[in-house]
């Protein structure tokens, strides 16, 4: 698909998840912020990133300019094996996770949400391609609701290019 102008250009608003909770939710309530979309898995090398994001969160998300949405996966190792209570019982209670947890989903292959098929393809996010090659992949889409960047598992929540992006550098 090419987009002509700005006005048919999908942005994230377009789409709705579930939270981990059950609860729909709509992304068209996150217009005007900043957004980090991360996948995420409870028994994985980079669990620990759960902090940092939390961290994150604290210092950007409470004056509403940042919004975290935290999608679980077991597509990576078998690395998510939990149901939605014992995901949010990890989190809380080993990260102190206060972000939006959503439903646990398939971040690439037949069954990838959709969220994910924008977040990836270029002919949907007019930007670029990427893959999820593994747990802790980050997305940056910014306060109109358009694709930014994509970082690696490897790069920390906390690293210069996320920090630089929030603080408008």
């Amino acid at each position: 698909m090419t987009f002509q102008n700005e006005k048919e250009l999908k942005t994230i608003y377009n789409f709705k998840a579930k939270s981990l909770d059950g609860i729909d939710f709509d992304f068209n309530s996150l217009k005007g912020k900043k957004v980090l979309i991360v996948n995420t898995a409870s028994k994985c090398g980079y669990t620990s990133q759960y902090s940092e994001l939390e961290a994150l969160f604290q210092k950007y998300g409470k004056s509403g300019g940042l919004v975290i949405l935290g999608f679980p996966c077991n597509q990576f190792g078998g690395q998510e094996p939990g149901n939605a209570s014992e995901i949010q019982t990890f989190c809380t209670k080993n990260y102190g996770v206060t972000f939006q947890m959503m439903e646990k989903i398939d971040v690439k292959g037949n069954q990838q949400h959709p969220i994910y098929k924008w977040l990836t393809t270029k002919e949907e996010n007019n930007k670029e391609n990427s893959n999820v090659t593994w747990n802790f992949n980050k997305y940056l889409i910014d306060e109109k609701g358009q694709y930014i960047s994509h970082l690696g598992s490897n790069d920390s929540p906390n690293c210069e290019k996320i920090i630089n992006w929030l603080e408008g550098k």
